[in-house]
């Protein structure tokens, strides 16, 4: 067992991979990528921040799903074996579309542009450090859970 949880993408040089881009797995991926959005909305809406404050719906979201993608990780590739939709529902639809970074760049942006260079240095650095930090305590809990819990490694 590795310390980081091993996925591997879509290899499109290995014909058995290439079945991957498969109908069945761009619906799931779709299918997942509109509940995380809708999730996301939901938190925006939620929590709306202006153009100078500190984005707190997208700080949470993104750390959020970040240690979701590490939990998931650890369990579908260390604590049990998942079906082959499950990584691209959960892991690249519903956290790839309930995580936003691209909007975590535009709301850099919006703070710098507004007069708040600060806030937005700040949102910067603390988003990818607690983003980082997410994954790997949910990798670790995870662990330690399905430890405790006697699930043995696959």
């Amino acid at each position: 067992m590795t310390d980081r949880p091993v996925d591997p993408d879509v290899d499109l040089h290995v014909p058995a991979q290439r079945a991957e881009l498969h109908w069945p797995v761009l619906a799931a991926i779709a299918a997942g990528g509109a509940l995380g959005a809708l999730a996301r909305y939901g938190a925006q809406t939620a929590l709306p921040s202006g153009p100078a404050g500190f984005p707190w719906a997208t700080f949470l979201v993104n750390v959020s799903g970040c240690l979701l993608i590490g939990v998931l990780m650890v369990v579908i590739t260390e604590v049990r074996r998942a079906h082959r939709l499950v990584r691209p529902f959960l892991g690249v639809g519903v956290l790839g579309g309930y995580t936003t970074f691209s909007t975590y760049v535009v709301d850099v942006q919006r703070a710098v542009a507004a007069g708040a260079p600060v806030t937005g240095l700040v949102y910067l650095a603390a988003t990818m450090l607690a983003a980082l930090a997410a994954v790997v305590a949910g990798m670790w809990l995870t662990r330690r859970v399905a430890a405790v819990a006697g699930a043995g490694t696959r």
